[in-house]
């Protein structure tokens, strides 16, 4: 058996890892590398293997980074199934099609700002898919329940357990022939959820493995309590809607709908006064919508509370946003707006204009609340940028900036460490992925010295074979 890392290998995005075993090829998740010029390349790039030659592929959930490379992946020949969660379903027929949308509105303004005189190098000029590729990629994807194993191959058996990172996402368990009469077991983390968070259940606990891929995207630094993070939320709003907005750039899946969770709670207790609150993302309206058709697999506290996030819908202080005329008009709003729009590290989407309009000016404030990969926009107005580009022009940051580091959907590093402390022997050779190098390097030192766990963190396109 043979595995290589053509993805998320000591970086957080792009998550792609080819698995070879008795006769089958597969994948498993085909993600988008996201952040910078360096991404960009790399999408554009041809797959490093044969597309055609591929049995199947395994998604571990629908974020982009996971999953936006699979219509490239189908365009280049893929005609085998796509194995998916039964909410994991749902959501990549609306990801996609926004993913394929927003390639398409990137390459039309790149060939204006050509005929202008004005495209820079890295402007893609071609879509890497169209929304064709994406209908047809949509018809090979297969849904498939938590907690029931699956044959996608004589040689292979597959079981999804929740994670708990956004709706639908999983921990794969993967059975492979040893060709001996056993098996060899896999486990690919996928992203794993912070405990004790709003909504989604607690990622679920693995016994034993023979190899393991565990994310790091957290894996050397711990997050902030969840109550420190509300009190900073309604520091930040209270103080800036009197006199100016607060843009946050919020994933679409996941994101958003804690973030309106906590505003209509925040609201209901008279903790915040009642602010008028915009989302301003197609994408995250249908997630929204996706997210209440899904409370089968919310935690106990979530299920109660199934009146007030219905609530969300119904809210007079929440505005869910999907013409492009209305989004327009929210550049009049001068004051007392919170705007939550994707995408979450702004390289794309809705949320660049709002930012145009609102990151020049003193009294306003953007909260960042999601991680933001090297390269990205997001990242750069973390690190203290006080000029970027966007949408062709130069923008001075005179906004506050603002981390909120709490809403992360990811576990952070000790909860990571004990998400791992559950086998009950360590598996024989775990790669530490999805991260940054520091991170990756930090949370797989603690997993040796703490576990004992046998660690490798791999480089990107290295093999290993078992």
């Amino acid at each position: 058996m043979n595995i290589t890392f053509h993805g998320a290998a000591q970086s957080v995005t792009g998550s792609c890892f080819l698995v070879e075993a008795h006769g089958c090829r597969f994948l498993i998740d085909c993600g988008m590398a996201q952040g910078g010029r360096e991404a960009d390349e790399h999408n554009q790039q041809a797959f490093a293997f044969d597309a055609a030659g591929l049995d199947f592929v395994v998604l571990t959930h629908a974020h982009i980074d996971h999953s936006g490379l699979l219509p490239k992946l189908v365009a280049q020949g893929f005609k085998g199934p796509i194995y998916v969660t039964l909410a994991t379903k749902d959501l990549l027929e609306v990801l996609l099609k926004d993913s394929a949308h927003i390639q398409m509105m990137d390459a039309e303004r790149a060939a204006r700002r050509q005929r202008e005189g004005k495209r820079r190098e890295r402007e893609p000029a071609v879509p890497l898919y169209s929304l064709a590729h994406v209908a047809s990629t949509l018809e090979q994807v297969q849904a498939m329940p938590y907690r029931h194993s699956f044959k996608p191959h004589p040689a292979v058996t597959v079981c999804f357990q929740d994670a708990g990172h956004i709706l639908g996402s999983a921990i794969v368990e993967l059975w492979l022939a040893d060709g001996h009469g056993g098996s060899r077991k896999l486990v690919a983390s996928g992203d794993l959820g912070q405990p004790g968070r709003v909504i989604l259940r607690d990622p679920t606990p693995i016994m034993d493995a023979d190899l393991l891929l565990i994310e790091s995207t957290y894996g050397d630094r711990q997050h902030r309590s969840t109550g420190d993070t509300l009190e900073e939320l309604v520091d930040v709003v209270t103080r800036t809607v009197p006199h100016g907005n607060v843009v946050i750039p919020a994933f679409a899946v996941g994101r958003t709908q804690e973030l309106l969770y906590h505003f209509l709670q925040l609201i209901q207790q008279q903790r915040l006064p009642p602010v008028e609150i915009f989302v301003d993302s197609p994408m995250a309206v249908a997630a929204t919508d996706i997210t209440l058709r899904h409370f089968s697999v919310f935690d106990e506290e979530a299920r109660q509370l199934l009146g007030s996030v219905k609530r969300l819908k119904e809210s007079p202080h929440i505005h869910f946003i999907s013409d492009v005329e209305d989004s327009i008009k929210l550049n009049r709003i001068r004051s007392g707006a919170v705007i939550i729009s994707a995408s979450g590290m702004c390289d794309a989407g809705r949320v660049l204009h709002h930012l145009k309009n609102n990151l020049s000016r003193p009294e306003c404030a953007v909260v960042i609340c999601g991680f933001q990969a090297e390269g990205s926009l997001g990242r750069r107005l973390v690190d203290g940028a006080r000029l970027v580009r966007l949408l062709g022009d130069e923008v001075e940051v005179r906004a506050g900036i603002h981390t909120l580091g709490g809403f992360s959907a990811h576990a952070d590093q000790q909860a990571l460490l004990d998400w791992a402390a559950a086998f009950t022997r360590p598996p024989q050779q775990t790669f530490v992925v999805h991260g940054e190098p520091q991170a990756s390097r930090a949370l797989a030192a603690l997993l040796h010295e703490r576990l004992h766990f046998s660690v490798q963190v791999p480089q990107p396109g290295q093999v290993f074979e078992f």
